[in-house]
């Protein structure tokens, strides 16, 4: 289902976690999504016929939210026109010593994707003459990515560092800074309350196909969208409490 739900995306990545062994909690919560997603069956992704052939990258990072491992979570969503066709949330590998480092590692997980993808479209002959656009709201990853210069805060992430820049310098992608409210790979990195949900689930570019049939509207802003979210609907907003290692980490479902 997180093929056509970006939306459902972190939730699955989180519970996908404990499958080897699962709890009370952790069954509700997957109740909770199944039913969130039945509310609204039509939901789904909707890939446009027209637009421009440029890619639009929003990226984030979650720092140290595992409260087991410490390690931060990696969020992103690419477009290709106004179309989203690749997005991802994962557990970064290692430990990053502060939240310009897991934004960096971010930064260089969605340049690699970026970059595959362009590959992609030169081995099916499509052109891609404007460089990729790049989203990101963190000012300290920006900055060492246009820094010639390495320092000796830096040096842990100079590989990084350097597939970043080398794309920079070669006008493959191009960063942006956005304002942290319109990231929308935020949905990807964290739980959200949920005006913040259902606004980002709103710029995701999906669709409801069985919409019209109720006299809604054709985006994800439609009726059903909003029971799924209010408090007379099953929705997959949820709590739920899950215990590893003698630790408790607490999810929110949005």
């Amino acid at each position: 289902m997180t093929h056509t739900r970006p939306d459902i995306t972190y939730a699955v990545h989180f519970l996908s976690q404990f499958v080897a062994a699962p709890t009370s909690q952790h069954h509700q919560a997957s109740i909770r999504i199944l039913r969130y997603l039945k509310n609204a069956p039509g939901q789904g992704i909707f890939l446009q016929a027209t637009g421009d052939l440029q890619f639009k990258a929003f990226n984030d990072s979650d720092w140290a939210s595992c409260s087991t491992t410490r390690r931060s979570v990696t969020g992103y969503v690419i477009y290709l026109g106004q179309s989203p066709i690749s997005w991802k949330s994962k557990k970064q590998p290692t430990v990053s010593r502060s939240s310009s480092e897991a934004e960096y590692r971010a930064l260089a997980s969605t340049t690699c994707e970026l970059q595959w993808l362009i590959h992609l479209m030169h081995d099916l002959q499509i052109q891609v003459s404007q460089p990729s656009l790049l989203y990101c709201d963190n000012q300290s990853a920006i900055q060492i990515a246009s820094n010639q210069v390495f320092h000796e805060r830096t040096k842990h992430i100079e590989i990084d560092c350097h597939i970043v820049r080398e794309k920079v310098q070669q006008k493959l992608i191009k960063l942006l800074p956005i304002n942290t409210h319109l990231q929308q790979a935020d949905i990807l990195t964290k739980a959200l309350p949920t005006p913040t949900f259902r606004f980002l689930c709103s710029k995701l570019g999906m669709l409801n196909i069985y919409s019209q049939l109720e006299g809604g509207s054709q985006n994800i802003k439609s009726k059903e969208i909003d029971r799924a979210t209010s408090n007379n609907t099953p929705s997959a907003n949820m709590t739920v409490t899950a215990f590893t290692n003698n630790q408790q980490c607490t999810l929110f479902l949005s």
